[in-house]
This record gives structure tokens, C-alpha cells and sequence, in this order.
């Protein structure tokens, strides 16, 4: 049986008449949410932006807090039944960098809480093709870009309604952000998944453990800095984690070292690499952690396509609908496949390997450095809690080797370089040790390595 996309709302309704008790969402503290609620909910706040005068195709920034999680669902629900394109924005954000996302996305109105309206369906015919959502890339490498996806890309790939993804689980616990891609990932799961979706407002390792226990939770989602978290504060030893059967990571590749200590911590759970992007999804590939294959992202899952061309750089592709970036980019989209970014290769047996993100290669000198490589190699340090690494100028070489660490005991670069010696060439031992408190992430919890070069100027 083949199935073809659809509308979002049409999910939702489909699947409220079908089992309308299911709780789709759950706000630790805050609340929940059953299929026939969020229908009901959104049907509502759809003919109050009716009435408000939004057209079809209208763009409308979505900007609200972490607690406000199910009027944040009922709302991007309401805009899509309404004809309109959903603009999910981070509310920590800089009102002037807030500011410059809604014009540059052209919304028509800004929405900072739930919309009431009377009961009944907005009645407006939608176009599976149409747009559906623009979400904003996270920056890291610039100025955040806009990405257009359809209702079909947002569907995509179709769920048998007999076969949910996640289907071991009554319960799925994160803890994304709204305004991500990984949070709207989320948002779909508890659309279209078997399990209730949990999340918290406010991430700390004990809250997010606890979450796990109370719902006997058995598939959790973080991202590597939530892991390191995890780990740091050795929640496997207070809380009662046996029930996680699935442990994914998206956002960004987990250490190999943070992999296997997670396979420790978790002792029934498959620790999974998700990679994608927000330009890319839904083609992804996943990687079940194998101490064989430490470094390795996986093959292509659901559906997708990838390619590694002759100089190193990563595509994926979905099987349809792809997305687009505001106002075009051939160098991003092409023929239906999407360039990831990033360096790697493939081995014989067609899994995929990271060197690096192309903009954070180093080069010193005659040789190209991978952060990738020498943040692995500092994660094995029994000192070194978190790493980042990244080039700073230097008057002969042009780039040398930076490092910034979160260290669990005293750190010199002596002792770093020292135990980096016998894991890595001459070329790649850091020249420069920062040691913080934290590492700047974005909203995505993916460090900016741009700070961390301005702190190194310093």
C-alpha cells in the first residue's frame, strides 16, 4: 500500500477522529494535549486569524516561551488549517536579531500566544505542494537562512497508521527548543508517532532523568551537549533509566567516546546518530553506535539518498518534496538533492564518515586540520568534560590549532598537547587552550565558533 502525502492538518484530523484520547503532547508542569483537543483547539484559533484578516500564503512568526509549548502547537496548527505558513521563531532571541528574522521572512503578523476563535473548521482547501513552514537555519556559519518546506515535505515520508514509528514507547521524552528543527521533528512525532511526547521548559539533567523515570520512558532524544550533560552529572546512577529502549542524537555527531559512555549509561538502549538538516530533512541517515564503527554516521534511512562527490562534500536527498531556501540557492539545492556542508566519505560498505564541517577546516600550513578529529581525541581526556576546536591566525603557518574545554580538574596546554601526542599528528595539537565554563551554543545547542575565536583574540 502506497501513501501519498498530505496536508498536515489532515494528519491531525484523520488521526483525532481515529483515537481521539490520545494525549499528542505533554508539558512537564505545564500541561497536555490529546489529538481531539489540539483538532478542536486549532479548528478554532484558524477561523480567529480568519477573522483577523489572514490570507492564504500569509507568513506568521510564531515566537513563544519554552512552557508555552501546547499553545506554541495549537497555534502553528491554526496557521497551517488557515492557509498560512508557519514561521517558528526562538524567543531567546535578541529582539534586534528577532527583529531582522520577521522582515526578512515578510510575516504579516507576529503571534506571541494563543488565538481564540469560535468552534468549527476553517474550511480552506489546501494544497499538499503548498507552503507549510519556514524555519531558520541556526547560523553557525553565518547569517541564519530561511527554509521553505511544504505540508508534503512536513509528511513526508508517510506513516501507515498500523505501523507508528516508535511503537516500543508509550512515552517519547525531549527536550528541544521551539524555533528548531530538531523541536519541530518533535512536533511531528507527536503527530504522526505512537508514543505521547514529553518535554520540559527548562533542561537540567536531574529534570530530564526524572522525566524518563516518571513516564518509564522508552525513547529519548538530545542533542551531544544534553548527552555530555547527562553524563557529567551521572544521572544513570540516581535515576532509573532501564526503560530506554531508543537513545537518539541529533543536531550534531556524538564523540565516539560520549557514544560509548552513553551505551554504558543506558544499558538497554540503542544509541542512535540521526544526521539531517534543516535544509536536508527528511532525508537522513541513522547510525546504531557500533564500537566497530566509532566514527561512522551511518547509511541512508526512510526513504533517502546520499552521495559523497570526488572533493568530499555530502548530499542528501529524500525521495520527494524537497525544500528551498528564501529566494533560491542553486549552490544548496540541486536536482533534488541538498549539499549538507559538511566533508566526509563513504567506506566500502557505504557508510558515511564526517572530516568536517567545510567552513571549520583548518588549514595550517600544507595541511588541513579536522576539528572533528582533534575534538574526539580531547573528549578521551579524563579531564575534559567538553571541546571545541578551531583555527586562529598565526604570522607564519596562517591558521593554527585552538582548543576550548570545559575541564573537570586543572588543565595546561602541556599536559593536552602531551596526551594528544600519541593520538594525533604534530600538525593538529592545539597551539591554544581556552578553558570556560560553558561553550557558546545557539538556540540549537550547537557551539558558535565564532565567539570562541573572539574570546582567543582577546
Amino acid at each position: 500500500m502506497v501513501l501519498s502525502a498530505l496536508p498536515v492538518p489532515t494528519l491531525l484530523t484523520e488521526r483525532a477522529a481515529a483515537d481521539p484520547g490520545h494525549e499528542a503532547l505533554v508539558v512537564a508542569g505545564v500541561g497536555s494535549l490529546t489529538l481531539a483537543e489540539w483538532d478542536e483547539r486549532s479548528d478554532a484559533a484558524a477561523r480567529g486569524l480568519l477573522e483577523r484578516g489572514l490570507r492564504r500564503g500569509d507568513r506568521v512568526a510564531l515566537v513563544f516561551a519554552a512552557r508555552d509549548w501546547i499553545d506554541y502547537a495549537v497555534t502553528w496548527m491554526a496557521v497551517l488549517k488557515a492557509g498560512g505558513v508557519a514561521v517558528p521563531l526562538s524567543d531567546r532571541l535578541a529582539e534586534p536579531e528577532l527583529a531582522a528574522l520577521v522582515r526578512d521572512c515578510g510575516a504579516a503578523m507576529t503571534l506571541r500566544e494563543a488565538v481564540e476563535g469560535p468552534p468549527g473548521p476553517a474550511g480552506v482547501d489546501l494544497d499538499p505542494l503548498a507552503p507549510a513552514q519556514i524555519l531558520y537555519t541556526s547560523g553557525t556559519t553565518g547569517r541564519p537562512k530561511g527554509v521553505t518546506a511544504s505540508h508534503a515535505n512536513l509528511s513526508s515520508p508517510p506513516v501507515h497508521p498500523k505501523r507508528r514509528p516508535f511503537a516500543h514507547s508509550r512515552h517519547l521524552v525531549h527536550a528541544f527548543p521551539i524555533g528548531t528543527n530538531a523541536g519541530q521533528v518533535m512536533l511531528m512525532h507527536a503527530l504522526t508517532a505512537a508514543p505521547t511526547v514529553v518535554t520540559t521548559p527548562l533542561f537540567t539533567p536531574a529534570r530530564f532523568a526524572g522525566l524518563i523515570q516518571a513516564h518509564a520512558a522508552g525513547t529519548v532524544f538530545v542533542v551531544p551537549a544534553m548527552a555530555i550533560e547527562l553524563l557529567g552529572a551521572r544521572v544513570h546512577e540516581r535515576f532509573d533509566l532501564s526503560s530506554v529502549l531508543l537513545l537518539g542524537s541529533a543536531a550534531a555527531a556524538l564523540p565516539p567516546s560520549v557514544a560509548a559512555e552513553l551505551a554504558a549509561a543506558f544499558p538497554n538502549a540503542t544509541v542512535a546518530n540521526y544526521y539531517t538538516s534543516t535544509e536536508a530533512a527528511p532525508a537522513q541517515t541513522i547510525m546504531i553506535y557500533d564500537p566497530e564503527r566509532p566514527g561512522a554516521l551511518g547509511r541512508p534511512a526512510g526513504g533517502s539518498r546520499l552521495k559523497v562527490d570526488e572533493d568530499g562534500e555530502v548530499w542528501l536527498k529524500a525521495a520527494a518534496h524537497p525544500r528551498a531556501y528564501l529566494g533560491g540557492d542553486r549552490d544548496t539545492f540541486r536536482d533534488g538533492w541538498v549539499r549538507m556542508g559538511d566533508l566526509g566519505y563513504l567506506d566500502d560498505e557505504g557508510y558515511l564518515y564526517l572530516l568536517d564541517r567545510e567552513s571549520d577546516v583548518i588549514k595550517s600550513g600544507a595541511f588541513k586540520v579536522s576539528t572533528l578529529q582533534v575534538e574526539a581525541a580531547l573528549h578521551e581526556h579524563p579531564a575534559v568534560a567538553e571541546a571545541s576546536v578551531f583555527g586562529i591566525p598565526h604570522p607564519v603557518m596562517g591558521m593554527a590549532v585552538a582548543a576550548a574545554v570545559v575541564a573537570r580538574a586543572p588543565l595546561s596546554l602541556p599536559d593536552v598537547r602531551a596526551f594528544l601526542a600519541v593520538r594525533l599528528a604534530r600538525h593538529e595539537l592545539p597551539t591554544r587552550l581556552l578553558t570556560v565554563d560553558a561553550l557558546p551554543r545557539n538556540t540549537s545547542g550547537k557551539v558558535v565558533k565564532t565567539e570562541l575565536r573572539r574570546m582567543a583574540e582577546e
